[in-house]
């Protein structure tokens, strides 16, 4: 399988969903460990997520013992946000085993809402296939994991890469290894701080990787606080939205801050859809809904003073005042050199039909 070019159009799919240039954005809501464990909230937040109007909900999956170095698993971990003593304990107590991936996919498919996942080491690849989700992605700090990429595309799955932190060097590489195997790919502009400042998203790069990566479908993976830049990211050609979801900003854990609360989530959604509306075609019309405020506001030829039937009109007969029923302005020059068929009075209309 390989993305493929529609006319001019790039082609990604996610499940039942055609993603193209032509298309609403996808949006993503990453729930990713915001859960903090708990199965009846992941539940409730993919509720939450497919009635703000989501595409997807994407969790994190991670085989912590085959992730981290003994010692870092084992490490204190006295953060206010910790979940554990140690840092392994912490990661464990987020995790999810595969009845509880089971139910939630399941939760997922009644809400019509399509369920995937990060992959964040090679048994998670191989949980998460054993699964049959519709497609991977990949996270920011394995831009540069080539095993694990090679891994990843070796599934054939359409695969989501982010590229924070990254140059367009290691991004180059990246699509190398995805594009490869003939694996279906998007690439997302992202930054990697939590959340980055605004002057560090650097948006225009969505443009630069449409025109690098002419076949290849281009997102963005906010985040960034709030529902503007995600506008921003659309016009400018991402087809792929992603933004960290919560059910509260208060709750414990590092993500929460900058995640959208279902509200936040629920206008983007709308903002979206709104935004991809109003861009239109680029064809410039007149539209029904402006005929009658223009013909209010608009203006018309009138006479500046009484003129009397026989008169021949020049451009110094002439003054323009709304409303425009008559004679446009743009059209006064056809009734320069003409003679008038009847009295005028000051600041009425010359109409056509008041001349020879």
């Amino acid at each position: 399988m390989t993305s493929e070019t529609h006319g001019s159009e790039r082609s990604f799919s996610i499940g039942e969903v055609e993603i193209t240039d032509s298309s609403v954005p996808y949006v993503v809501a990453e729930i990713g460990n915001n859960h903090q464990g708990d199965l009846d909230t992941a539940k409730q937040m993919i509720r939450a997520a497919a009635a703000a109007g989501a595409s997807a909900v994407k969790f994190q999956k991670r085989d912590n013992k085959a992730l981290f170095t003994e010692e870092a698993f084992n490490a204190p971990y006295e953060s206010e946000n910790a979940f554990g003593r140690t840092y392994g304990e912490h990661r464990e107590a987020l995790e999810f085993e595969h009845d509880d991936y089971v139910t939630l996919m399941k939760e997922a498919d009644s809400e019509g809402i399509e369920f995937f996942a990060t992959p964040w080491d090679f048994p998670s690849v191989d949980f998460l296939e054993a699964l049959d989700v519709p497609a991977f992605k990949v996270a920011s700090c394995d831009l540069t994991n080539t095993p694990l990429l090679s891994y990843v595309a070796s599934k054939g799955r359409p695969t989501i890469i982010s590229t924070g932190g990254g140059t367009i060097e290691a991004v180059d590489r990246a699509v190398d290894v995805v594009r490869s195997v003939g694996t279906p790919l998007a690439v997302m502009q992202c930054t990697s701080g939590y959340p980055p400042k605004f002057e560090e998203l650097n948006l225009s790069v969505i443009s630069s990787f449409r025109e690098r990566y002419p076949d290849i479908t281009v997102g963005y993976s906010g985040h960034d606080s709030g529902i503007a830049m995600a506008l921003v990211a659309s016009v400018l050609g991402a087809r792929i939205i992603e933004k960290h979801f919560t059910l509260n900003r208060a709750m414990k854990g590092t993500d929460h801050a900058f995640s959208l609360e279902p509200d936040g989530l629920r206008k983007m959604v709308r903002d979206l859809a709104r935004a991809h509306e109003a861009l239109g075609d680029g064809v410039k019309r007149a539209y029904d809904s402006e005929a009658a405020p223009l013909k209010k506001l608009s203006k018309m030829v009138v006479a500046i003073r009484g003129l009397e039937a026989g008169h021949v009109l020049s451009e110094a007969d002439f003054d323009y005042r709304s409303p425009g029923h008559g004679v446009p302005p743009s059209d006064a020059h056809v009734l320069v050199g003409r003679k008038l068929t009847r009295d005028v009075t000051a600041l009425t209309p010359i109409m056509r039909d008041d001349v020879e």
